[in-house]
């Protein structure tokens, strides 16, 4: 009976591992390029092959018909904060929440991420609970993007990222390394290490001000190089890729110079500045998104802390205006939103966002595809619908080629083979 059934088990994990999905595309943009009348072979969670034209499936296989869609990898987006999202009690919230009021909370913000055809993210700094929302999801216990994530965001004493900003003082404390607070190179690199303990795959550094903290600097420098090239090195050491939140260009120039990955927003960032970028191979994330949300909610009376509002109406409008000319510059450009300071769910519209800012609709597609692949050093299985690759499937009803806004309505989502949504 024991050798029975232990046959039967194994009969139906081959049939399970077995099974094979024909995904007819009327069109497919594979991570580079547009192509028309394609077969995608999926067997368990990898692309087995890509095939011209319609290609008949097997008895045995599923035959998934989307003649009439554009089909797409699961797209990136390289900068959220998926443990939160932007409300007008965000900052009573982190003295009456706990962490499991955050995850309960978060997990709809996973589950709207990965509908709208974002399964895999970078998320950019959290409490920590983002690193149990990241076991969750790969455990399958709950529906969301695959997350890469810094866990606790990096900053110097007051700066942005401080968790004790805005507090009375008897409940300030003296925040260090352990929470993600540095000012020396040797407490740079304790943080790093802190940061890998706790379950972080990826530093974020806040190289300059920043918009929604509780503090008067938006813009400033708030790292010396010395501190950046501490932090870069340390997360070299784990192979972590680093991202630089900077908003002011001096901020940027220490970043880039200290070898940091990725600069997030780019808000003021000069023309000095993004050949710096080029020359050492630097990303830019922009974050349009955020940049328009913030300015919009600085409007509404209460929406915001008084210290945040002229911030948030200087930095947030010219976002889109760098992000147009860092890419006619040449620099290098991944996709990222910010989501959690705007809504998750919504990354999509960051497309129409770069379009409008001068970013032609393929290279826009492939900012969220094969540029976000390259910057997270995970090209050769992600970022591609190519034989071999991890199963993220994505289908839109029209070419975004020839209207980016059919992002925003994501029909059909696969991660790692497994159907989200048809």
């Amino acid at each position: 009976m024991k050798n029975a059934f232990l046959f039967f088990f194994l009969l139906m994990t081959i049939q399970v591992i077995g099974q094979q999905s024909y995904i007819h595309c009327g069109k497919l943009f594979d991570g580079e390029k547009m192509y028309e009348e394609q077969t995608i072979i999926v067997e368990g969670a990898t692309i087995t092959d890509v095939k011209r034209g319609y290609i008949d499936a097997p008895e045995d296989a599923t035959l998934m018909d989307m003649r009439d869609k554009t089909v797409l990898p699961g797209l990136m987006d390289m900068h959220v904060h998926i443990e939160h999202e932007s409300n007008p009690k965000r900052y009573e919230e982190r003295f009456r929440e706990n962490d499991a009021d955050v995850a309960l909370k978060a997990t709809q913000y996973c589950e709207r991420t990965v509908m709208a055809g974002f399964t895999t993210i970078r998320d950019l700094g959290g409490t920590g609970v983002n690193v149990s929302l990241q076991k969750a999801i790969a455990r399958g216990f709950i529906k969301g993007p695959r997350i890469f994530t810094a866990e606790k965001s990096l900053a110097t004493t007051g700066g942005h990222a401080d968790p004790s900003n805005g507090m009375k003082k008897n409940l300030m404390g003296d925040p260090g390394p352990k929470e993600g607070v540095i000012n020396s190179p040797e407490d740079a690199r304790q943080a790093v290490r802190q940061r890998y303990k706790n379950g972080a795959d990826c530093i974020k550094i806040t190289a300059t001000g920043g918009v929604l903290s509780v503090a008067k600097d938006g813009s400033g420098p708030q790292f010396t190089i010395e501190e950046i090239k501490a932090v870069v090195e340390a997360a070299n050491d784990y192979g972590f890729v680093t991202a630089a939140h900077a908003h002011g260009a001096e901020g940027m120039k220490r970043a880039v110079i200290g070898g940091i990955h990725s600069i997030e927003h780019g808000t003021k960032m000069t023309e000095e500045v993004m050949d710096l970028m080029i020359k050492h191979g630097t990303y830019l994330v922009p974050t349009i998104s955020a940049g328009k949300f913030v300015a919009e909610k600085a409007k509404v009376p209460g929406y915001y802390p008084d210290v945040v509002v002229p911030k948030a109406l200087e930095i947030g409008p010219l976002i889109q205006e760098t992000c147009g000319k860092a890419y006619k510059r040449g620099v290098k450009i991944a996709f990222g939103t910010d989501a959690g300071v705007s809504r998750h769910g919504d990354n999509a519209k960051e497309f129409e966002f770069m379009v409008e800012a001068g970013i032609p609709e393929i290279e826009a597609l492939q900012m969220a595809t094969k540029n976000a692949a390259e910057l997270m050093r995970i090209d050769d299985e992600l970022g591609f619908i190519r034989k071999g690759y991890i199963a993220d499937i994505i289908a839109v009803n029209e070419d975004p080629s020839e209207n980016i806004s059919t992002m925003n309505n994501v029909v059909f989502v696969m991660k790692e083979g497994k159907i989200f949504k048809q």
